[in-house]
């Protein structure tokens, strides 16, 4: 898969006072007689436990309980899909349930290192297991099923159980492979009417498609198994520390040194390199994407699909990367700005080229705010469009991209072309920058309270918008769903308690807490060698709306409520392990907008009015209900007739689902002429553009914003 790292909370403030540990409250005295590694591991785990409870919102003891959560959560983590370890590897385990407290503090992983042991015995058995199961076809004519709810079942009773759930898995995967080739064969002996003399369709018994269907999982199972040799005992080893930390709260999290520079990149949206997304396939690292504008992109050699054999630093010798893992093969890639890189490339045609490439600073440009005039018969000027994919913010570079400014822009690029309303889209932005938000949420009111935030002591902190200016007065609403988180939650409910705007779409995510890194580093004095440790990410906060409230769990309920496929679907916070309550504080002072109520009910009864007349709405109902009814399924069929025929159903009701997406009949999509200007000619960009415009056109929830803010005017 490409190397990208997924986006959580942080905070930008000149106010928090850095805890800094010192090597000598514990000392490295009580790690002699270990290994280096296994000195600086204890060093860490220490390190993890003493910060937490120094800055975390609400540390855990160090005791037997802390001891059951860490046993329990790595034992789930290790096997979520109850096929790796049996009842008598769990019940040999059984004994360190209330031990791991006590390892802690003696900085060692017994714990661990038998659990691993046992895992890595299990793994090894495994790789002989899915070939074994994979040469011989399966009989699909019988009537058996597999359980799809891991959580639900017990440990497998011993290695003919766990031999048997591997074989059920396995026809499961080479069922829906089959179906697949079934249906491929039957549409085109359906759809190939050749002339006489014309080659026919090439007809395979289903023998041979059985056989092809297994095959293909075979080779997703090598790939499997090529990919676990290359994680070796240190990262099996940061995975134990990070559930170490996760039993405090989900957001609490180790990150080693690697992990942390990923992190800063996604949140910066830039990183200093080649410009091109990799991933490892086959044991290569094979070039899946070109960034536009990159310097891969403006080299041009470099293209999509090539095979990176070998990479040099300028007229270094060439290091081989075939079989390297990826995130070591990235390490030697990247670079700072203004140094070469040689890549030895093996090309589609199979010839072998070097790609000498001038480092640079590449810019993630999807994940920043961009607009858009929706012009739909709700305005006679048209309506504006912003899309936030994140609250980003470059924290080492103050002169770098934060998304309030970057709203900003997009705000008065809009105003400048005379659009009657604003919607700005907060769907599936997972958070970011506190701070942003509070900056953000400023544009469109005047001074006052934004959010309340409290740490473990001491009074809630208010953040407000000192600024009595406002960007934008005019008609706003804001588009969330469940996957709308922290940040985004911040933006809705302050809007929301200031009845600034209208909240379209689902309950948001319920993401109630902030977190800050702390650099592991700077608990240890001078140089030291065991450097780098890498960083926590601590739970040292929760924020509360500005009626007291806290979005924490509960999230935040839309003014209007439109369904999509998982409003019925249990997600969200408080689906995750070890979870912090929701609680509420005393509410802030604030000055609510012109919006009276009369405005909001007029809005939902004409809202609710517009959804019943239409089909597409009466679709999304319909197909919500759906997914919650197949995420309840506790079995599925490996008979092949049962399961061709759910799959029919199944194809049907999404054909339904994507026909009520289709272009919107009367509304078209317009680039604000400085965005058609910064794209030129570049071809990447323009095709770019186009997939994002027919997305728009095809989008109801944007509709109906549009028709929401016509209401509001």
């Amino acid at each position: 898969m490409p190397y990208k790292l997924g986006i959580s909370v942080t905070m930008r403030s000149s106010k928090i006072v850095v805890f800094v540990l010192l090597a000598s409250v514990f000392g490295l005295v009580a790690f002699r007689g270990f290994s280096p590694q296994e000195a600086k591991d204890g060093v860490i785990m220490k390190l993890i436990v003493q910060s937490i409870g120094s800055s975390h919102y609400a540390p855990n003891e160090i005791d037997d309980s802390f001891s059951q959560h860490v046993y329990d959560l790595y034992l789930k983590r290790l096997d979520y899909s109850k096929r790796y370890f049996t009842k008598a590897d769990v019940a040999s385990l059984d004994a360190y349930q209330a031990k791991i407290d006590d390892e802690v503090r003696a900085g060692n992983f017994e714990f661990f290192q038998k659990a691993d042991e046992i895992y890595m015995g299990r793994m090894a058995m495994i790789k002989d297991l899915y070939k074994e199961i994979l040469t011989q076809p399966f009989d699909f004519k019988a009537d058996d099923k597999i359980a799809l709810d891991a959580e639900e079942m017990p440990w497998a009773q011993d290695e003919a159980e766990l031999r048997e759930r591997w074989r059920q898995s396995l026809k499961y995967q080479v069922l829906s492979r089959l179906q697949t080739e079934m249906d491929l064969q039957d549409k085109s002996k359906a759809e190939n009417k050749p002339a006489a003399g014309a080659e026919a369709v090439v007809v395979k018994t289903f023998e041979e498609m059985e056989q092809d269907a297994r095959v293909k999982v075979m080779k997703t199972y090598d790939d499997w198994s090529k990919r676990m040799d290359k994680v070796d005992a240190q990262d099996r080893l940061n995975a134990f520390l990070n559930v170490i930390a996760c039993v405090n709260d989900p957001h609490t999290s180790y990150f080693p040194p690697d992990d942390k520079e990923n992190f800063d990149i996604q949140m910066s949206g830039k990183l200093e390199g080649i410009g091109a997304t990799l991933q490892e396939k086959d044991g290569y690292i094979q070039v899946s994407a070109i960034v536009p504008g990159s310097a891969s992109y403006r080299q041009g050699d470099l293209q999509e699909d090539d095979i990176i054999l070998k990479v040099a630093q300028a007229a270094n010798d060439p290091v081989d990367i075939v079989d390297m893992r990826l995130d070591d093969a990235v390490k030697l890639i990247r670079g700072p700005k203004g140094t070469e890189v040689r890549l030895t490339v093996k090309k589609a045609d199979g010839t072998v080229k070097v790609v000498p490439i001038i480092r640079d600073v590449v810019v993630l440009e999807e994940t920043f705010a961009k607009s858009a005039i929706i012009k739909n018969g709700y305005s006679s000027k048209g309506i504006g469009y912003i899309k936030l994919p994140k609250f980003y913010a470059d924290f080492q570079n103050p002169n770098g991209r934060f998304c309030a400014k970057d709203v900003r822009i997009e705000v008065e690029k809009l105003k400048a072309q005379g659009v009657e309303g604003i919607v700005l889209d907060l769907r599936n932005n997972g958070g970011g920058s506190l701070m942003d938000v509070v900056e953000m949420a400023g544009l469109f009111i005047d001074a006052g309270p934004i959010v309340q935030v409290r740490g473990r002591a001491g009074s809630p902190q208010v953040l407000e918008d000192t600024d009595k200016s406002v960007v934008y007065d005019g008609p706003l609403t804001i588009l969330v769903n469940s996957s709308s988180a922290s940040a985004s939650e911040i933006m809705a409910a302050a809007i929301q308690d200031y009845k600034r705007g209208i909240i379209i779409g689902t309950p948001t995510y319920g993401k109630g807490t902030v977190q800050r890194f702390f650099d592991l580093d700077n608990s240890l004095r001078g140089e030291n060698e065991m450097k780098p440790l890498g960083s926590i990410k601590l739970t040292t906060q929760k924020f509360y709306r500005i009626n007291g409230g806290a979005t924490q769990l509960k999230g935040v309920t839309p003014d209007v409520i439109i369904p999509d496929a998982y409003a019925y679907v249990d997600r969200g916070e408080r689906e995750q392990d070890y979870v912090m309550p929701w609680d509420e504080i005393a509410p802030c002072k604030y000055n609510v907008w012109k919006l009276d109520a009369n405005a909001y009910a007029k809005v939902r009864r004409e809202s609710r009015e517009r959804m019943a007349k239409d089909p597409a709405f009466k679709v999304l109902e319909t197909n919500a209900q759906f997914m919650k009814t197949q995420r309840d399924q506790d079995y599925a069929s490996l008979n092949l007739d049962a399961y061709r025929s759910e799959q029919k159903r199944l194809k049907e009701q999404s054909d339904a689902y994507k026909a009520a997406f289709s272009p919107i009949k009367g509304t078209s999509i317009i680039n604000l002429p400085s965005d058609i200007d910064a794209m030129g000619a570049d071809t990447v960009r323009i095709k770019m553009n186009k997939d994002w415009v027919e997305g728009l056109s095809k989008d109801v929830y944007i509709h109906e914003a549009c028709a929401i803010i016509k209401d509001l005017r």
